[in-house]
């Protein structure tokens, strides 16, 4: 099974799909933004748009995922990434379900308010509050308004859940059973700082 992880920038799928890597046996994240990286790496820099808008990420990612559903004997494949346009989301999503099957390729929606979602851009900001986080300000309504559409369902609203109840959910949904949550908000709150930081990115 492969479960996309969708959401806007700031509105928790990576540490949703941490979570879930935790809690599910055999399970793997499948991250499409590395592919997006090293085509960015690989161009000069004027020509570094939105890595979305090559073909080339976008039969990659499919390509990828496709090998991974078919070749992977392990837990699901989780995949934390936004995807907002209609029509690359078709490209790779559509595509994998047509190949594959609903029932194996599920897709979450994360969703909050917008003053939830800059609160926690604000938070991962490092101490210099949303000015790291340009990009996703200003992506931030285009996102919540495709993503509330219902072609980007299954829709699930976090503002007052926490990431291990987010996780439930989606197993939940899935028809995945995962393992007991032990750990308490400390160790949550410092596994939260663990992985926003191994996430940094500096070039």
């Amino acid at each position: 099974m492969l479960l996309w992880i969708n959401g806007p920038f700031g509105g928790g799928k990576t540490q949703t799909a941490y979570e879930l890597r935790r809690r599910l046996p055999g399970s793997v994240i499948c991250d499409p933004e590395h592919i997006g990286f090293g085509l960015h790496r690989t161009l000069p820099e004027g020509l570094r748009g939105d890595f979305q808008d090559l073909p080339a990420w976008r039969r990659g990612v499919h390509e990828v995922l496709d090998l991974a559903l078919r070749k992977h004997e392990g837990g699901p494949l989780i995949v934390p990434m936004t995807l907002v346009e209609p029509a690359y989301f078709e490209e790779i999503v559509g595509r994998l379900r047509a190949d594959h099957g609903p029932e194996r390729v599920r897709h979450f929606a994360l969703l909050a308010d917008r003053e939830t979602v800059l609160k926690r851009l604000t938070e991962r900001g490092l101490g210099r509050g949303l000015k790291r986080e340009s990009f996703a300000v200003r992506m931030l309504d285009t996102c919540l308004e495709r993503l509330n559409e219902p072609d980007f369902g299954e829709h699930i609203r976090t503002d007052r859940l926490p990431v291990p109840q987010v996780a439930d959910r989606i197993a939940e949904l899935s028809g995945l059973r995962l393992a007991p949550n032990t750990y308490g908000p400390l160790r949550h709150r410092l596994r939260r700082i663990r992985v926003g930081l191994s996430h940094l990115r500096f070039d």
